[in-house]
């Protein structure tokens, strides 16, 4: 059976995320971080992808971004892959694929799910006991969004700079927000969401979507349809 196609939504945030072979590792020190973000950096600048937040973790990474259009972001994690995997197998002297397939991604509702995206992702390495404080961990964009140090891979989203009138504002409203975690149940409708790559948002999110691309999104209802009513049973 064919695979479906990726749901993407041109001009609308997507949560990307991509694992290792297991068990490999992807990121095994600094200098591979580097090259990542650097190669990641070029290639979202090229196929005009905006990079709103990102966690690189040992055996995955986490992105948060909006491509510009429906083949944007294929041609961006291509483009890294070609450069990184390749890199990567002749420091290590290894050989053969480093990703588990295909990129997984969800569209992400900007109405209440974006900033609950983000910070998802920059906790990651806290959940994944990198760290007690995800200000301490320096592959993820949480120190750009916490006024630490800029990252020139970012591009802040207009609901971020929404946070506040300066950047001492934003930071801290930004700051804060992480520092109140996330809920079980948003945890896991989060990870669900990504890993079957359905939308993050609300069902009428959901819906408009539904409607613009003709594509199925929501449970189809059970039951018999519905017939049509004249206007005298109605009235």
């Amino acid at each position: 059976m064919a695979r479906q196609p990726r749901f993407i939504v041109p001009n609308q945030p997507h949560h990307i995320l991509q694992r290792a072979n297991d068990p490999q590792l992807i990121f095994r020190d600094d200098e591979d971080h580097s090259r990542f973000l650097a190669w990641l950096k070029e290639a979202a600048r090229f196929y005009k992808v905006a990079i709103h937040a990102y966690a690189l973790l040992p055996t995955r990474l986490h992105l948060l971004a909006t491509p510009l259009d429906d083949t944007s972001l294929a041609a961006m994690m291509q483009k890294i892959g070609r450069l990184y995997v390749p890199w990567y197998n002749a420091k290590y002297a290894r050989a053969g694929g480093l990703f588990e397939g295909r990129f997984r991604t969800a569209v992400v509702d900007t109405d209440r799910h974006f900033l609950l995206c983000s910070r998802f992702i920059e906790l990651a390495p806290v959940r994944e006991g990198q760290g007690r404080d995800p200000a301490t961990y320096p592959w993820s964009s949480y120190p750009h969004h916490a006024g630490l140090k800029p990252d020139p891979v970012i591009t802040d989203h207009a609901l971020f700079w929404a946070l506040g009138n300066t950047p001492f504002q934003r930071e801290a409203a930004y700051s804060e927000l992480v520092q109140q975690g996330i809920a079980a149940d948003e945890l896991a409708l989060i990870a669900a969401s990504v890993q079957t790559g359905q939308p993050l948002g609300s069902e009428a999110f959901k819906l408009r979507l539904e409607q613009q691309s003709g594509r199925r999104i929501l449970p189809a209802r059970r039951g018999r349809p519905v017939k049509s009513l004249k206007s005298t049973e109605v009235a």
